[in-house]
């Protein structure tokens, strides 16, 4: 997975269309995600489209899965990930995702129903977080 700054330094030259195409190939560079692990217990409330993640891995490095059923939320998932992933626990529960994802300008990029869920995104990701660094 790249990493969020490797992100950011190619979407800041991109043209509108051509981030909607990034997205997409974000999306489709998620780690799959098993069927079984697409339960209501890892869902995303709050989403337009479908949205799970599931926390794996271990305090010093979280790893996690996610899928969603719509590509461009699942480019936006991906960003999202591409925040954490293999990061410590304990670093994860406490960084600001949200201002991570500020160079992307998504509320501006993308229609109110792509981005409302995303709040719950981070949210979810970063109580996983704080569950799994307090033991």
């Amino acid at each position: 997975m790249r990493t969020l700054s490797d992100i950011a330094e190619e979407y800041e030259f991109l043209e509108a269309d051509e981030r909607y195409r990034l997205l997409i190939e974000l999306g489709r560079e998620l780690e799959d995600m098993p069927q079984a692990l697409k339960t209501d217990a890892t869902l995303v409330r709050g989403c337009s489209a479908q949205v799970w993640v599931y926390p794996t891995g271990a305090e010093e490095k979280l790893h996690f899965l996610a899928d969603s059923n719509a590509a461009i939320t699942k480019g936006i998932v991906a960003l999202v990930i591409s925040a954490v992933q293999d990061k410590p626990a304990g670093e994860v529960a406490q960084m600001d995702i949200a201002a991570a994802l500020e160079p992307f300008d998504l509320k501006n990029q993308l229609s109110s129903n792509r981005t409302q869920g995303v709040p719950n995104m981070i949210a979810l990701v970063k109580e996983h977080a704080a569950r799994i660094a307090a033991g």
